[in-house]
């Protein structure tokens, strides 16, 4: 079990997710983060293309906005508290878009070369909305968190391995731990908050098995609406959660050994990259880089493992 600071250096999130195996850039699945959980449970074909294929996707305006908002509000706590102020936030901006850029320069075609940069001065200026409305929700001088960007990883009994970045962790002086995660985009609806929840109970589920802590709080904070959603744990919503992740990487690794990444249309689709390659709309997939196995075989080695595991690990 391991914790360290920071993203992993130099490994995208599908890769962090996957081992080699089979011909060059295919890979296995080899642990699972709050992504590709979601990843699977909206589109098994997406998670296939993202993990094991690592199909290439464009970067979009509204995720990278993300990143640079993420990579400001990280940095403004290396600033002692009393200069945690909006403007010093929004000031940050330009040199962490310059870092952004550094480490990915494909960045700038996200926008027009021809208009004078107009696009990216307002695309900056949202930017700057963003940082701006954090501070109408939360108070950074009275905030000294004990970890950002922290790379979190447990193994459970099963030998599943989860793994995620928690945006940030504060502790009491009581003890008690908060597990706070930035959300640039707008609160979901109320019969929606549970799946916009389900990261949050990862973080909770893997703190808990590396420390033994269940978090005081769970807290989402959306900075394209200016909400703030919470929910507080007990062991009841983790266990639960455990089960569900269990069960997920057992129809993940069905589908690993059989091939059979099956589609699943949703709204979202429109906003996929893989498009031409989906069945859903008259594309075929690349062909399936790993060795197939019957299902038959799979299923015989899914409750040869569980049995091996014990009966603990359920």
């Amino acid at each position: 079990m391991t914790t360290s600071p920071g993203p992993v250096p130099g490994v995208a999130a599908a890769d962090a997710d996957a081992a080699p195996d089979g011909p060059a850039g295919a890979v296995r699945p080899a642990s699972l983060s709050p992504s590709r959980a979601g990843d699977f449970m909206r589109c098994p074909l997406l998670y296939r293309f993202r993990v094991i294929d690592k199909l290439p996707e464009k970067p979009s305006a509204a995720a990278t906005r993300g990143t640079l908002v993420h990579a400001v509000l990280e940095r403004l706590f290396d600033h002692p508290a009393h200069e945690r102020t909006a403007p010093r936030a929004k000031a940050l901006i330009p040199a962490q878009w310059d870092r952004l850029l550094e480490s990915r320069p494909e960045l700038t075609d996200l926008f027009p070369a021809g208009d004078e940069g107009e696009a990216l001065a307002r695309w900056l200026t949202e930017a700057e909305a963003l940082v701006e409305r954090w501070f109408t929700l939360e108070d950074p001088t009275r905030l000294e968190p004990v970890e950002r960007e922290f790379f979190v990883e447990t193994e459970l009994e099963s030998g599943l391995r989860l793994r995620g970045i928690i945006d940030r962790v504060d502790v009491a002086p009581t003890g008690e731990v908060r597990i706070v995660d930035y959300k640039t985009g707008k609160a979901p609806r109320s019969e929606y908050a549970e799946g916009a929840l389900f990261q949050m109970k990862f973080y909770a589920l893997v703190v808990w098995r590396l420390k033994g802590v269940v978090p005081r709080r769970l807290q989402l904070v959306y900075l394209g609406s200016g909400d703030v959603l919470t929910y507080d744990p007990v062991v009841a919503d983790l266990e639960r959660v455990e089960r569900k992740l269990l069960a997920l990487w057992d129809a993940i690794v069905e589908a690993t050994e059989t091939g059979v990444w099956r589609p699943r249309p949703t709204k979202l689709c429109g906003w996929c990259d893989h498009q031409a390659l989906c069945p859903e709309f008259g594309g075929t997939p690349p062909v399936y880089p790993l060795e197939i196995v019957s299902r038959a075989e799979a299923q015989a080695v899914s409750r040869a493992d569980a049995e091996a595991a014990g009966p603990g690990a359920s």
